[in-house]
């Protein structure tokens, strides 16, 4: 059986699907992910997506397995600073977050926020949480990695070689918010 997802923004005019299986399901404490996280949600209307202890829940998907179906054209991108390597990618009809691209990545990280409520699968462990100053926040239910573990690369590089070493270009983003 083959499982879909079936997404979209806070105010429902961008859908999209996630296919199969995801690669991962995480939460991230990396200080970028905060940083943008903060500036995010204090955009006007902008959903609630920061977990209480401040993480970012992301669901990893190959590339190929995500197809943007309605509201493509109202998808702009943000970047902590210029030229940096880490794309978030916003709705603006909603300024819900969608997705964080890595630049020539294979992957993208969907934005826990776009699954309907009560349907977002727990996640498999938190990552990076060496930037937090208090760790001991953090609840004990999945592993809480310092940094990524070695699991984690080798989910990602188990899914870059099923693609064959590809990386698909993204290209229907459409200019780029300032937070």
């Amino acid at each position: 059986m083959t499982h879909t997802a079936q997404l979209a923004c806070a105010c429902g005019q961008v859908h999209l699907e996630a296919e199969r299986a995801p690669i991962v399901r995480a939460e991230c404490h990396c200080n970028s992910c905060r940083a943008a996280g903060a500036r995010l949600q204090a955009l006007p209307a902008a959903p609630p997506f920061l977990e209480t202890n401040g993480g970012t829940r992301f669901v990893l998907h190959r590339k190929d397995r995500v197809r943007f179906l309605e509201g493509a054209e109202r998808l702009k991108e943000f970047r902590l600073a210029p030229g940096a390597k880490t794309r978030r990618v916003v709705a603006t009809c909603c300024n819900t977050p969608v997705f964080l691209e890595l630049q020539n990545g294979h992957w993208l990280s969907l934005y826990g926020c776009l699954w309907p409520a009560g349907t977002l699968p727990p996640p498999d462990l938190r990552t990076m949480t060496s930037d937090l100053p208090d760790r001991s926040t953090l609840a004990d239910d999945v592993p809480n990695g310092t940094w990524q573990t070695l699991s984690f690369f080798a989910k990602l590089l188990g899914a870059w070689i099923a693609m064959g070493f590809k990386s698909p270009k993204i290209t229907i983003v459409n200019g780029e918010i300032h937070a």
